[in-house]
């Protein structure tokens, strides 16, 4: 069983030591939340609660088993760490703006879709996976709804209940968690330094051109996540043929996460130019990858188990069948049955090979909401603010 205890003594650094000892030297900094009225989410699967399964392929189960007991638009076995960061700030789940039934945006909306990109695929959906709802196609359904919404608010009516507030857009959160497909998408591991910095360079260009346009909409307040530790995930070990030396100490592929690394590097310095090029915002990035690969380093020690394996799926090294994933029919002796989950999904950290568990998604949350893993470390209750110090808050 996952535990709930962690050792945050070996993986707080000293500036959140610094954010501490300032909070109880001076109460007031410490009651300075912002008070969020609302979330906007723009991502990929690791932060969809419905988009992708309100539009092409549903969650199957055994999605959702350990929360929601039935499949519930996400790709794990219950709740993600945009779920964890909604109810930390006293807001209820964020519906996804795709999603039509029994929606209510009146806290916010979620644009994310599973298998998004930051920019453009020239494929599509059926013929290679990948969503059709890239970040900018996000930013474009993002200010449709700012902008229709308001109408129908104005009318009054039930709308004023399902629907945001005008001074809400301004004063809400706008999360950002996506990358990670972009780096998968195309063989960059055969690609050349410079072909590889090319690429990055677009498309953090485009990244930067969608925060600028949500900032023009209002959006203030911008915490942004890097992506993981993509080496340790089982869809991306399982096909490889990694050598030994080309696999850290834990199991996970040294190439690919570089990669993560080079990106979130990049992203970074995409951040800190945003700071100057829209000086009135707030922008927070989150080293998520740090946070993730603590959890693959040292397992045993957060209370989990086999961390490369995947919970849901079915056969090979890391219980993955490219054909058979979780929650897919297969035929086994002549009798057709469901790729189910593992015993004890809150032991595990990987659920279907891509994504993580509710367990995991929890422990994740619970690292990177007091701003251990931030730049500036600054907790997620007050992103609003631009650093900690008396004349911010």
């Amino acid at each position: 069983m996952h535990s709930q205890n962690t050792d945050m003594g070996a993986i707080i650094p000293l500036s959140f030591s610094i954010l501490l000892l300032l909070a109880v030297s001076n109460p007031s900094l410490a009651s300075k939340d912002c008070g969020f009225p609302a979330i906007f989410n723009l991502g990929d699967s690791n932060s969809d609660t419905g988009g992708l399964s309100a539009s092409f392929t549903p969650a199957r189960w055994p999605h959702g088993i350990s929360y929601f007991h039935m499949p519930a638009g996400r790709f794990s076995d219950g709740r993600l760490i945009i779920d964890f960061i909604a109810n930390s700030l006293g807001l209820p789940f964020i519906h996804a703006y795709l999603n039509s039934i029994r929606a209510n945006f009146s806290h916010g909306a979620n644009f994310a879709t599973a298998a998004s990109t930051i920019r453009r695929q020239n494929t599509t959906f059926f013929q290679s996976g990948w969503s059709p709802f890239s970040l900018d196609v996000q930013s474009g359904q993002f200010i449709q709804f700012k902008n229709r919404s308001q109408w129908d608010y104005n009318r009054e009516g039930v709308f004023r209940e399902l629907l945001p507030n005008r001074d809400f857009f301004s004063r809400a959160l706008y999360t950002f968690d996506i990358g990670q497909n972009d780096i998968t998408a195309d063989d960059y591991l055969n690609m050349t330094a410079a072909q590889v910095s090319a690429a990055l360079t677009d498309i953090l260009d485009k990244f930067t051109a969608v925060v600028k346009d949500v900032y023009k909409q209002g959006g203030r307040s911008f915490w942004i996540h890097n992506t993981g530790p993509l080496g340790c995930l089982a869809y991306v070990l399982d096909p490889r043929n990694f050598t030994k030396d080309q696999l850290d100490q834990v199991g996970c592929a040294v190439p690919l996460n570089e990669l993560a690394q080079n990106f979130n590097k990049r992203l970074n310095q995409t951040v800190v130019q945003l700071r100057k090029d829209l000086p009135l915002a707030a922008f927070t990035y989150v080293d998520v990858y740090s946070a993730k690969y603590n959890l693959f380093k040292q397992p045993e020690k957060y209370g989990f188990e086999h961390p490369l394996m995947v919970c849901c799926g079915t056969g090979g090294k890391y219980n993955l069948n490219g054909n058979a994933r979780c929650g897919e029919f297969i035929v086994v002796n002549g009798t057709e049955t469901i790729v189910g989950a593992c015993k004890d999904p809150s032991a595990r950290i990987n659920w279907d090979g891509v994504h993580y568990t509710e367990a995991a998604n929890e422990w994740v949350f619970k690292q990177i909401a007091d701003g251990a893993f931030s730049d500036p470390p600054i907790p997620l209750r007050m992103a609003c603010h631009k650093e900690i110090n008396p004349s911010s808050t």
